[in-house]
């Protein structure tokens, strides 16, 4: 994956850093922003919109983060390697 993709969220964009992928983040809590790799993130795609989401723990202050993830963000996320459980 070379350059960067835009995608809407709690994420700015995905991007290479070293031949690793990043993914811009930011916290709702303590609202830090900071970059992710992939796997820092977990993807879970459930039967609905509801059930489809990302998380990631926040570097800063420790809070679990959990955000609705569209078919875009699915995409990205699965096409950066982030580890994906899918449920039925």
């Amino acid at each position: 994956m070379a350059g960067t993709s835009g995608w809407s969220g709690a994420a700015g964009h995905a991007g290479t850093a070293a031949g690793r992928v990043t993914f811009k983040a930011a916290c709702p809590d303590c609202r830090a922003r900071f970059e992710l790799p992939a796997g820092a993130l977990r993807l879970a795609i459930g039967g609905s919109r509801r059930t489809t989401f990302y998380s990631f723990t926040c570097p800063e202050c420790g809070a679990s983060v959990r955000k609705p993830a569209g078919d875009r963000i699915v995409e990205l996320l699965t096409g950066g390697g982030v580890s994906t459980l899918r449920s039925i």
